[in-house]
């Protein structure tokens, strides 16, 4: 019995799949059909529009031309022999006038009683001259010539074929031309030919079987249906235009089965696809029935994949730090770092370590998600920690990065990475961006760190990095992140966005806090909406115990210093005995660059930074003066007598005798000075 009510269940499931895709069919034909026909209007009278603004320049043209001209052909009645002249004027500055005469009254002239010079063209580069004022052409009763003077304003005559004239099928646009008495003496004309209209509107091809006609007022065609048009009895669709001032009419003539043809092929493969549906429908129902019995045994392979998931999971996360803070023994850096991946495993990485005194840190985002990303994260990391073991350019750390993932990325997958090297004693940051999201940097604002547009890691192999460097200063932080934390959606699909991460970050916080504070406002946000993607977030604060001091070139500012170094002394706990030799070292520092450094009679400032690391003392002197390293002056010999010693250099020595390291740097448009003294 349970098997019959199923059976009978799924045939009326069946049915009911049967009823509503002939409805939807039905649906569908109805609007489409309404759709095509709104098309079609709009093409046929886009179409006409377009041509009736072809047809109007062409009859502006022509009409400006006459019009134009009537003042001189008033002046030259005087002078009939004068006028031809003017016909070949409007001619030759015309290319859209065929023709013109200047034909005079009959009788206005005793001398002339008949009088009608004709000028054509006879190609594109020749005129032709000739008289219309022949018997056999009889100009006094052309249309052309009558109703301009009946109307007394401008004309656009029938059609017609100007045997003796043009030769040619034409229309004539005339104006009537009155003497200085206000009589009228002649009339003023200029033709065009018709073949151009023919052409014009035989290039109308809404529809692959349309064609268009044009008809005068007089209801004579200007431009005729095809012969096929006379015998066909199916059903066309219209569309009508007039041309302003002319009288004319034209129509464009669309078959129905041009419209409509394709509709009803798709019909009929819609009907075909039905019919394929409801068979499919039935191949379902059968599957599944079968499928629930394979159910079982997939939701027990689903659960031991999920353990071993499980497993993966704890593997990848035990490949980056964990433990915050990560270097408890030192003062001069707060770091805390996350991965929250959107499945069990993740394309998303981050490490640390520092090196030589210098941080080495990373954070990438791996193109995909789930055990393919997971494996390219594990090589990147890896990628990672074995060439910085050695090299401490994060440029050239990135470029052979990128060579290794490229010849192994037979998947096609990328990485967007990047990579930075913090020196700690000088606060100097080194680093370079593979297509990742660019850092926040945290001063006395908040802004974006300049990053260049590199390719990410495995795109292009052999792809030239280039490398950026900035200067950190004491309680100055470095914010990396993955596009998860920006790309993060509510249900409404809101983006968190670059605002309210920036937002989050305002205000003095430990690392870990910031953290905290930016996954609560995260998870805020999103609301009971998945995870779209993995989140990765790593938070550096720069902390060395750092003093600061600003002067100019200005001799008189040495002064400051004594009391400067002592404050360093007591805030880094130093020897006081430490002091005095201090003092003396950046007494001789500083004034060799007040001295030197700028042009005489400008200011320029200096600028003097201290941090401390393990038992050392780093003074950083920067100004922007001109280029000199002082480190390479050659060694004094101060065994020789004054006189023997060349002037200068005694500077240099003395710093170097009382400091364990002194270095420079050219830093862009600065000179950097490093004086390092161990305690």
């Amino acid at each position: 019995m349970k098997k019959k009510a199923n059976n009978i269940k799924a045939l009326l499931l069946v049915v009911i799949a049967a009823v509503t895709l002939e409805a939807t069919a039905v649906v569908q034909f109805y609007f489409s059909q309404k759709g095509i026909q709104a098309e079609a209007d709009m093409r046929a009278e886009g179409q006409l529009d377009a041509t009736r603004n072809k047809i109007m320049d062409v009859i502006n043209q022509t009409e400006a031309a006459v019009r134009n001209s009537v003042w001189i052909a008033q002046w030259c009645l005087d002078f009939p022999d004068s006028l031809s002249r003017v016909c070949q004027r409007i001619v030759e500055d015309n290319p859209v006038v065929a023709g013109s005469t200047v034909a005079l009254v009959p009788g206005y002239r005793a001398d002339r009683p008949l009088y009608a010079p004709y000028v054509c063209r006879s190609d594109a580069d020749t005129l032709r001259f000739l008289s219309l004022a022949t018997e056999q052409y009889d100009y006094p009763s052309q249309e052309w010539f009558t109703a301009p003077l009946a109307a007394g304003e401008g004309y656009w005559s029938e059609p017609y074929v100007d045997e003796g004239g043009g030769e040619m099928l034409m229309t004539t646009f005339s104006i009537p031309i009155r003497d200085k008495q206000g009589k009228f003496a002649a009339v003023i004309t200029a033709d065009i030919s018709l073949d151009w209209l023919s052409e014009l509107l035989g290039s109308m091809r809404v529809y692959p079987n349309a064609y268009c006609t044009m008809l005068s007022r007089g209801g004579h065609y200007l431009v005729h249906a095809p012969e096929t048009a006379v015998t066909d009895t199916t059903r066309h669709y219209t569309y009508h235009a007039t041309v302003e001032r002319t009288g004319w009419a034209m129509a464009i003539v669309i078959p129905e089965d041009d419209i409509y043809g394709r509709l009803r092929q798709l019909g009929g493969i819609v009907g075909f696809l039905q019919l394929l549906g409801l068979a499919m429908i039935i191949l379902m129902l059968r599957s599944f029935v079968r499928g629930q019995q394979r159910y079982q045994a997939l939701d027990q392979k689903r659960q031991r994949i999920e353990g071993e998931l499980h497993i993966a999971t704890g593997i990848q996360m035990s490949m980056v730090p964990k433990t915050f803070p990560p270097f408890p023994e030192r003062h001069d850096l707060d770091m805390a770092a996350t991965i929250v991946p959107a499945k069990e495993v993740g394309g998303d990485l981050y490490d640390f370590f520092i090196r030589d005194e210098k941080l080495f840190f990373c954070v990438g985002d791996v193109s995909g998600k789930g055990v393919p990303a997971a494996l390219v994260m594990a090589v990147t990391r890896t990628t990672f920690r074995n060439l910085s073991a050695q090299e401490d350019s994060p440029g050239r750390i990135v470029q052979a990065m990128n060579d290794n993932l490229s010849v192994m990325n037979d998947s096609n997958m990328f990485v967007t990475f990047f990579c930075g090297v913090l020196d700690l004693a000088g606060g100097s940051l080194r680093y370079c961006n593979a297509g990742h999201n660019p850092p926040r940097i945290l001063t006395d604002a908040i802004r974006p760190l300049p990053v260049e547009p590199n390719l990410p890691l495995g795109v292009l192999r052999g792809f030239a990095y280039q490398e950026q460097e900035t200067l950190f200063r004491h309680d100055d932080a470095l914010f990396l992140y993955t596009d998860g934390l920006t790309e993060a959606e509510n249900a409404v699909h809101q983006q968190f966005g670059e605002e309210r991460m920036e937002r989050a970050l305002h205000g003095r916080k430990s690392a870990q806090a910031h953290l905290d504070n930016i996954k609560q406002q995260v998870a805020d946000f999103v609301g009971d909406a998945p995870q779209s993607d993995d989140l990765t977030l790593l938070f550096i604060h720069y902390l060395s115990p750092a003093h600061h001091l600003s002067l100019q070139n200005d001799i008189r500012q040495i002064s400051l210093l004594p009391a400067f170094v002592d404050e360093t002394v007591r805030t880094f706990k130093l020897d006081e005995s430490l002091s005095g030799s201090l003092n003396l070292a950046l007494e001789e520092a500083v004034t060799n660059v007040m001295m030197y450094a700028y042009p005489a009679g400008t200011t320029g400032d200096i600028s003097l930074d201290v941090s401390a690391r393990s038992h050392a003392v780093t003074f950083t002197l920067t100004d922007a003066g001109k280029p000199f390293d002082p480190t390479r002056s050659k060694e004094v010999d101060i065994t020789a007598g004054v006189e023997e010693r060349p002037i200068g250099g005694l500077g240099i020595h003395l710093i170097r005798q009382i400091m364990d390291e002194v270095r420079y740097e050219r830093r862009g448009e600065e000179n950097v000075l490093l004086l390092t003294k161990k305690y």
